[in-house]
């Protein structure tokens, strides 16, 4: 199992040259180990490049990727995360999307595909990050 960014989806769909290539290996290689999720964020930063909501839907159904709710304890940990964020000179006052996934993540227990890895090491330590080096 594993929770995929909207980064990795991107990469994929807008066939980006330089990073296709991994997010495919990526998506691959964890598809066989289990499931791959998303969540109503991801979907929800998914959106924005689709002219519908049908459209959107079935360009991500291609991912075959399942849906997870965010539970309280991951809402929680996101605010948690970000009131550290605040606290360490951060200047955005609403929770951060990075925040939420990758709090959804740790309290799933659920490695966190993705290429933005800096707010997720920063923020939430013991959490398996699968990205780039």
């Amino acid at each position: 199992m594993i929770l995929v960014d909207t980064c990795v989806l991107i990469d994929v769909s807008a066939d980006d040259p330089e990073w296709r290539g991994w997010s495919i290996a990526q998506l691959a290689a964890w598809s066989v180990r289990g499931p791959l999720f998303t969540n109503p964020l991801i979907f929800a930063e998914w959106c924005t490049d689709f002219a519908s909501l049908e459209a959107a839907q079935s360009a991500l159904a291609a991912f075959g990727l399942q849906w997870a709710e965010l539970p309280q304890a991951a809402l929680y940990l996101a605010a948690q995360a970000h009131l550290r964020y605040r606290r360490r000179g951060g200047t955005r006052s609403m929770v951060l999307p990075d925040f939420l996934i990758g709090a959804h993540a740790a309290v799933q227990g659920w490695p966190v595909l993705t290429r933005d890895r800096h707010r997720f090491d920063a923020y939430f330590s013991g959490l398996e990050i699968v990205a780039p080096r």
